[in-house]
């Protein structure tokens, strides 16, 4: 196949997050061809600011693709959007679709997405962040309708900084955690490196493992159509897709 004649998927990604497009193209780079343009630096700005920020500009980031031709595009940064409720997040993505006219996906709807093909109704969150934006998000996922029965927070030290987080690290707070049987695990925030959190775990656990940056490379796949290739055959993708829908049906 010709390189160039692959979907074209936009990100768009917090300037000084290091883990977006590693993990991305390990997940889907065989399958899509990826571009990323950058929120711009806020030197200066306190954290939610600077989330608040990126949402004002999120429009005129995108803007930066001008006429490539995108197949679609995700907001790689869940922090900015938990602080829109569910339903604002999602009308936020359906206008900046008409926008832009191509399918535009914010990573936290890409979790709800999944979830709902899933019929996940149940969460353990991991996150990287500072407690006042854990708070925020596991509202988000409430009032999205997902039971959220625990939280394991991963700081660096004493401190919080989703880019500096080890593998390391994020086994040892799990491993000191009893996560309900039956809980999914989410890995929020595409910053928070967890591919190899992910394979480890799935060696050994049936459980559902679902990061920010695995979510969204599932619905990338999915709404281009490229999923249905053999070449967007990650593991971990491949074991989303095995996962059975529940009796009960998907969120509703």
């Amino acid at each position: 196949m010709d390189r160039l004649s692959m979907p074209r998927i936009g990100l768009v990604v917090p300037p000084e997050n290091p883990t977006v497009e590693p993990e991305l193209n390990q997940l889907i780079g065989s399958a899509v061809n990826l571009y990323a343009t950058r929120f711009p630096l806020l030197p200066g700005k306190e954290l939610k600011e600077m989330l608040a920020t990126y949402n004002e500009v999120l429009g005129d980031t995108l803007a930066n693709f001008g006429a490539m031709g995108l197949d679609a595009a995700v907001v790689a940064c869940s922090a900015s959007h938990y602080l829109l409720s569910p339903d604002g997040d999602r009308e936020y993505c359906e206008r900046l679709t008409r926008l832009t006219g191509f399918p535009v996906q914010s990573s936290t709807q890409a979790i709800l997405a999944a979830c709902d093909a899933m019929g996940l109704r149940r969460l353990t969150l991991v996150p990287p962040y500072e407690p006042w934006l854990t708070r925020i998000s596991r509202r988000f996922w409430e009032e999205s309708g997902i039971a959220v029965e625990g939280v394991v927070p991963v700081p660096v030290g004493d401190t919080f900084d989703p880019y500096r987080v080890t593998t390391g690290m994020i086994l040892e707070k799990l491993r000191r955690h009893e996560v309900p049987a039956g809980s999914a695990l989410l890995f929020t925030g595409t910053g928070m490196s967890t591919l190899t959190a992910l394979e480890v775990l799935a060696q050994d656990s049936g459980r559902v493992l679902l990061s920010s940056n695995l979510a969204s490379a599932w619905w990338a796949l999915r709404e281009t159509g490229a999923s249905e290739g053999r070449r967007a055959d990650h593991p971990l993708l491949r074991r989303l897709r095995a996962r059975p829908v529940p009796s009960d049906g998907p969120l509703t």
